[in-house]
C-alpha cells in the first residue's frame, strides 16, 4: 500500500476580538501548553506558538488530511471555551473572526521559529497592523483593509 508524504508548514496568526489585550503574561504558558495540545490532538505538530496580549502566533507542521478552515476554527473555538472557563478575564473572551495562514517550506523553520519566539521584542518596534499588513504584503495576499482585524493602534 502506497503511502502520503508531505512537507507542509503554516503559520497561523488570529486576534483577540475587538484588539483587546486579555492575554496576560502571567497566563501565556499556561495557553501555550493548551493550544499545543489542541494542535497535536489534529495530528499536527506545534514548532512555535507565542501569544502577545491581542493576538497569536502559531507555527505547526501539518498534514494534508486536515482541512486548515476546520483546525485553526477548532482550535480557536476551543481555546476560547479554555480562557473562559479559567475565567481569566472580567469580560468574555473570545478571537476575532478571521485568521492569516502562510505556508513556509522546510528551509524556513528556524527563521519562523526565531521569528515567532522573538515576538516581545518584535512588538517593541511594529505594531501588530504594521506586522500583519507586511506579511500580506510578503506572501502577496491581496486584501482590502475593511476586511482586516479591528486595529485600534492607527495612527
Amino acid at each position: 500500500m502506497a503511502n502520503t508524504y508531505s512537507q507542509i508548514y503554516l503559520q497561523f496568526v488570529f486576534s483577540v476580538k475587538h484588539r483587546q489585550c486579555l492575554i496576560p503574561k502571567y497566563h501565556k504558558e499556561e495557553l501555550h501548553r493548551y493550544i499545543t495540545g489542541l494542535v497535536q490532538n489534529r495530528n499536527a505538530k506545534m514548532l512555535a506558538i507565542h501569544c502577545m496580549p491581542d493576538h497569536t502566533h502559531i507555527f505547526v507542521g501539518f498534514k494534508p488530511a486536515l482541512s486548515i478552515s476546520d483546525f485553526i476554527k477548532e482550535v480557536k473555538n476551543e481555546s476560547n471555551e479554555f480562557v473562559n472557563q479559567k475565567r481569566w478575564t472580567n469580560h468574555k473572551f473570545g478571537w476575532q473572526e478571521g485568521y492569516g495562514a502562510f505556508s513556509y517550506s522546510r528551509s524556513d523553520i528556524d527563521r519562523v521559529v526565531r521569528y515567532i519566539h522573538g515576538q516581545e521584542e518584535h512588538h517593541r518596534k511594529h505594531s501588530f497592523a504594521e506586522e500583519y499588513r507586511d506579511m500580506l504584503q510578503q506572501f502577496e495576499v491581496p486584501f482590502e483593509e475593511k476586511y482586516l482585524f479591528e486595529f485600534f493602534d492607527e495612527d
